[in-house]
């Protein structure tokens, strides 16, 4: 069969999560309530950050982004999979890339904020005296602008060489949504040097955020088993609880994704865990954040009883 040039493959066919339209509507559902609580919790968080100015310091100032990240990831992949769920199942062949684009740019940009979020930490109980004039107004810039810029080099790029590819059988998607993996499984031509790329776009930008974190965690943890009180060490330890969670959860599911052979690609194994990474944790990352941080809850009191006296 002759070799067709990609561009002329005019949309893709996203095969879902079930063929059984009871099971379909049982996960629109479910989708639609996990999505409404992302949007409240992320929403919630960069309101309540930016109306409360005992937060407006250098961790939630990350906090506000890694919120707006979550946001926008979920809102990459969750709408177009709930319209899946109960209309057409075609995406257009730009569509599809585009979605691919902004979903690894979000993902790269948040593993690289999650070690920002992970370097605050180290300053703020390393050199707690000094965290101030370290965690200057220019830093802070740098750290968040650093994490969205390789974010944006890294899916420039993949989706550039993604872009090469040529589609001559079959346009069925076997995903929820326009993943790597299940697009190079649809190209009739040669992927071993576009599979290397991704392997090692992917592997750097994990393990060059998961090695600044743990070497921030490696410190933290030193400095937190001097200090003499108990007390003073839960203090210290409660407040990179959250993060460590959060991080925990989303570089799992990633690495378990991500960083194997295409040959590994299992279909109901990795959306199981796709389904965790794009729709899950979006909504649990603002839930750790507040839920186990007493200034969050402080805070939220504090804004509630201000519009309170305000409507008085």
């Amino acid at each position: 069969m002759g070799r067709r040039n990609n561009t002329n493959v005019p949309d893709f066919i996203l095969t879902g999560l079930s063929d059984s339209e009871e099971v379909r509507i049982a996960l629109f559902m479910l989708f639609l309530l996990i999505y409404l609580i992302t949007m409240l919790g992320n929403l919630g968080m960069i309101l309540v950050i930016h109306l409360d100015l005992q937060l407006h310091t250098p961790m939630y100032f990350f906090l506000t982004h890694l919120s707006f990240i979550d946001l926008s990831y979920s809102t990459v992949i969750t709408p177009k999979t709930l319209a899946n769920l109960l209309t057409s199942n075609s995406i257009s062949f730009m569509g599809c890339f585009a979605q691919m684009f902004f979903f690894v740019f979000l993902g790269a940009a948040e593993c690289f904020l999650l070690s920002s979020v992970a370097y605050d930490r180290y300053v703020a109980i390393c050199s707690p005296l000094h965290y101030p004039v370290i965690m200057s107004k220019s830093l802070c810039l740098a750290l968040l602008t650093g994490p969205y810029v390789i974010g944006f080099m890294d899916s420039f790029v993949n989706v550039i060489w993604m872009s090469r590819l040529h589609f001559c059988d079959s346009n069925v998607v076997h995903h929820f949504f326009c993943d790597t993996s299940p697009i190079l499984a649809l190209s009739c031509t040669d992927t071993y040097d576009i599979e290397i790329m991704i392997c090692i776009l992917a592997g750097s930008t994990l393990m060059v955020s998961l090695i600044t974190m743990s070497a921030s965690y490696v410190c933290i943890l030193s400095t937190i088993l001097k200090i003499n009180s108990t007390s003073g060490k839960q203090k210290a330890f409660s407040t990179c609880t959250s993060h460590l969670l959060g991080v925990t959860i989303f570089y799992g599911t990633m690495i378990f994704t991500y960083l194997k052979p295409r040959k590994s690609y299992s279909l109901g194994r990795d959306q199981v865990a796709s389904v965790f990474y794009t729709i899950v944790i979006p909504m649990l990352n603002p839930l750790i954040y507040s839920l186990r941080n007493k200034e969050v809850k402080n805070a939220v009191i504090r804004v509630m009883q201000r519009r309170q006296d305000s409507g008085n």
